[in-house]
C-alpha cells in the first residue's frame, strides 16, 4: 500500500494539495495490497507444502490482505466526491458494517433451516440473487464498492455446511460465463499502444515495488513471528502473486476515474507478471516434500 502510493506520488510529482490526485496515488497502493490466494494455493499444493506452517501462514495472510484491501477500497470509493466530509464517510462506513453484521446474525439464526433443508437445489439461486442485490444496494445507495457487499455475503455463508453445494454450482457458472466476460472486459481496456517511454518506466517501477514490498514486508512480519529466515523468505515470495482481486479493484478504479486508460495497462502487466513469477520462485525456494514426490506411486482411491 505504502510502496504503490509513494511510487505514483513520486513518479508523477503529485501536488499534496490536490486531493483527487492523492486518492489516485492511494488507489495504486490499494491495488498492490491484494494477494491471489488461488495461484498460491495451486503452487503450494504442487510442491506439497499447502498444509505446512508456511502454507497456512501464506493463506491466512492472503485472506487478511484481501479483507484489508477491500476495506480501504470502500473508504477510497466513498471519498470520490470531494464535497463529502470525512466524518460523514466514516460514519456511513461504520453503519454499513454494523448493518451487515446484524444481517449476518439474522442469516446465521436461520442456518438450521438451510442446513436441514432436504432440497438444496434452490438455495444457490437464492444466495446468488442475494449477492447481486446486496452488491447493487452497496454501490447504488450507500456509495460503497459493490465487491464489498458481495465479499461480506460470501463470508456470512462460508460458515454453513451448504457452502460446498453453493461453491460447486457457482464454480461452473463462473468458469463458463462470468470469468470469461470479466477477463475479456479487462483485455479490452488494456491498450498496448498506450505504452509511452514514461509509462514503460513506471511499469518497471510498479512491478519491482509489487515484488519486493511483498517479499520484504511479509518476510519481516514472518520473522517477527519467530519463523526461520528461509520460511520468512518463502512466505514473502508466496505473497507476491496478484490476481483476480487486484484486477477487480483496478477495474473499479477505472470506472470511478481513479485510473485512466494509460495507467490500466501497467497494472494489468504487473498482475500478469507477478502471477507467472510467483510459482517459479516458489519452486526454486521450496523443494518438493518427500510425501509429494512419492504420491504418484501410491494407488488412487475414490471416496
Amino acid at each position: 500500500l505504502v510502496g504503490g502510493f509513494l511510487s505514483y506520488f513520486w513518479y508523477f510529482n503529485i501536488n499534496p494539495g490536490d486531493s483527487q490526485s492523492v486518492l489516485k496515488a492511494i488507489f495504486i497502493g490499494v491495488i498492490l495490497t491484494a494477494t491471489s490466494v488461488s495461484i498460491t494455493v495451486e503452487a503450494l499444493r504442487e510442491l506439497g507444502h499447502l498444509t505446512g506452517k508456511v502454507g497456512n501462514a501464506i493463506l491466512g495472510a492472503a485472506i487478511v490482505d484481501d479483507v484489508i484491501g477491500i476495506i480501504i477500497l470502500t473508504v477510497i470509493t466513498s471519498f470520490r466526491d470531494s464535497s463529502i466530509s470525512i466524518s460523514i464517510v466514516l460514519i456511513k462506513i461504520v453503519l454499513y458494517f454494523v448493518i451487515m453484521l446484524v444481517f449476518g446474525l439474522i442469516i446465521t439464526a436461520g442456518a438450521r433451516m438451510l442446513d436441514l433443508k432436504t432440497d438444496r437445489r434452490q438455495i444457490t439461486v437464492y444466495v446468488f440473487a442475494l449477492v447481486l442485490i446486496v452488491a447493487y444496494i452497496s454501490e447504488k445507495y450507500v456509495g460503497i464498492a459493490d465487491i464489498t457487499g458481495a465479499y461480506l455475503i460470501g463470508m456470512i455463508f462460508s460458515k454453513f455446511s451448504i457452502r460446498n453445494e453453493i461453491v460447486k454450482k457457482m464454480n461452473v457458472l463462473s468458469y463458463l460465463f462470468f470469468s470469461p466476460i470479466f477477463f475479456a472486459s479487462v483485455g479490452l481496456k488494456t491498450k498496448l499502444d498506450s505504452f509511452s517511454t514514461s509509462m514503460i518506466v513506471f511499469s518497471v517501477i510498479i512491478l519491482l515495488v509489487a515484488i519486493f514490498t511483498k517479499i520484504i514486508g511479509a518476510g519481516i512480519g514472518a520473522k517477527l513471528c519467530k519463523y526461520s529466515l528461509k520460511d520468512s523468505l518463502n512466505i514473502g515470495i508466496g505473497m507476491v502473486s496478484r490476481g483476480e482481486v487486484a484486477l477487480i479493484v483496478a477495474q473499479k478504479g477505472h470506472k470511478l476515474g481513479f485510473i485512466d486508460n494509460n495507467m490500466f495497462s501497467p497494472i494489468v502487466l504487473m498482475v500478469v507478471i507477478t502471477t507467472i513469477l510467483t510459482p517459479i520462485l516458489l519452486k526454486i525456494s521450496m523443494p518438493k516434500t518427500k510425501e509429494d514426490k512419492d504420491v504418484s506411486l501410491k494407488p488412487m482411491t475414490i471416496e
